[in-house]
């Protein structure tokens, strides 16, 4: 493994033009672009894609095309979530999205995060932060999520809402920055 993808995986600043990088962008380039071009059936061989594109992928998952990533095998995704249209996940680092999760459409799963010093950004240092979504979150239409975020399991975010802070399970946030507007109780029939 060489020194830029060792320092991706470990977290710390790295130039992402490295050749091993780049080759690992040419592999996610084609299996999204297979997956993205393939019509609406047959279900077994977009699943076949989604489990040669990613880390780890349950059950039942469906994701609606185009879907976009950086890499692919940094996402895991639990038994029977949903993804809308227009996912955009910038898995960097690892992005973890639990079982029983609804993601809306336009929705930005972000790990990477760029230098604030003017000279090393434009160097192209970057540097990532995993993002967690719990078991059973909702996540509405056009919502971003920061890196190092993680969203506790059974909330839900509002449409529209950029989670900057990790937020606590059973709630409901909303905004820009995104926050806790009320606790959500037990489910009643």
């Amino acid at each position: 493994m060489g020194e830029n993808k060792r320092r991706m995986l470990a977290g710390e600043w790295y130039l992402p033009d490295d050749p091993e990088l780049l080759a690992d962008t040419e592999r996610r380039v084609a299996l999204c672009a297979a997956y993205n071009a393939l019509p609406p059936a047959p279900p077994e061989e977009r699943t076949r894609l989604l489990g040669e594109l990613f880390g780890a992928v349950g059950e039942a998952v469906r994701i609606r095309p185009p879907f976009h990533c950086d890499f692919g095998y940094h996402i895991s995704v639990g038994d029977r979530t949903f993804v809308n249209f227009n996912a955009v996940f910038l898995d960097c680092a690892p992005i973890t999205i639990g079982a029983d999760v609804q993601i809306g459409p336009n929705v930005q799963l972000l790990t990477p995060t760029h230098e604030l010093d003017a000279e090393r950004r434009r160097a192209g240092w970057e540097r990532a932060a995993p993002v967690t979504i719990g078991d059973n979150v909702w996540l509405g239409g056009g919502v971003i999520v920061c890196p190092g975020v993680t969203i506790g399991a059974d909330t839900v975010v509002g449409a529209g809402s950029v989670v900057t802070r990790d937020l606590p399970p059973g709630v409901l946030a909303v905004g820009g920055p995104a926050r806790v507007v009320r606790s959500l109780g037990p489910l009643r029939p």
